[in-house]
């Protein structure tokens, strides 16, 4: 079929592999230093790559091509975030090593919020980090907060982390697409909700889109809100 696709200009090509890190589908790879299109049919046409190209070497071009294969994309994430997984686990980075916390504290009680204690229940807690089917997701009420907002709220702990497993990321800084990760967290771990806690600045919208586009992925019909928090530490 004819349809738009990308085109990498090789002799422009430095081989910082920008490309490849804002390609979600995975569809550029490096090769002997120089940014290669290895699967076309990984290739959405969307150009998510384009500007991040720091010497335009990728630009769009009408040929053909074979048709974008979404199902693909999809399994070849979900085998690469399980890979992804068993390697963290084989190398026991301190980082990703998963743990289990447990707070006694009753959330509303007077003592727990005067006390301050932590109601982080789970490690790791970085989307990117945390396995797709690590144990404590099993069942779980979980809260997917942008990063900021530990800081702009000041009860967070209390008032949304209590009881709840935290995932915590920044779709802008990350620049990865969350939402096949949380699909396959909410599609194969029975989770009972998700609230989704973001920031009222425009970026923090890629996090909620992402929840979404996982929910509706999953074919689950689960309970999910959003709350959002201003810039000066308020629920709006």
């Amino acid at each position: 079929m004819i349809r738009k696709i990308i085109k990498i200009d090789e002799s422009r090509c430095n081989g910082c592999g920008a490309c490849a890190d804002a390609c979600h589908e995975g569809a550029i790879e490096i090769i002997d230093g120089k940014a290669v299109l290895t699967r076309e049919d990984y290739c959405d046409g969307l150009g998510d790559c384009l500007p991040n190209c720091p010497t335009d070497a990728i630009s769009f071009e009408e040929r053909e091509a074979p048709a974008y294969d979404e199902a693909a994309v999809l399994s070849a994430k979900q085998k690469k975030a399980q890979k992804q997984d068993i390697e963290n686990f084989r190398t026991g980075c301190p980082g990703t090593q998963v743990r289990k916390m447990e707070h006694s504290e009753i959330k509303n009680s007077p003592a727990h919020k005067s006390a301050g204690v932590s109601q982080l229940g789970q490690w790791p807690c970085q989307i990117k980090l945390a396995p797709v089917n690590a144990p404590y997701f099993s069942g779980a009420e979980l809260l997917i907060a942008a990063d900021c907002t530990a800081y702009a709220y000041a009860n967070i702990h209390a008032d949304f982390m209590a009881g709840k497993v935290t995932l915590i990321g920044c779709p802008k800084l990350d620049s990865v697409d969350y939402s096949e990760k949380l699909r396959s967290i909410i599609q194969n771990n029975g989770i009972k909700s998700v609230t989704v806690l973001r920031m009222e600045v425009p970026c923090c919208g890629g996090l909620e889109a992402a929840v979404k586009k996982a929910l509706q992925a999953s074919g689950k019909s689960i309970p999910c809100q959003t709350v959002t928090v201003s810039i000066d530490g308020n629920i709006l």
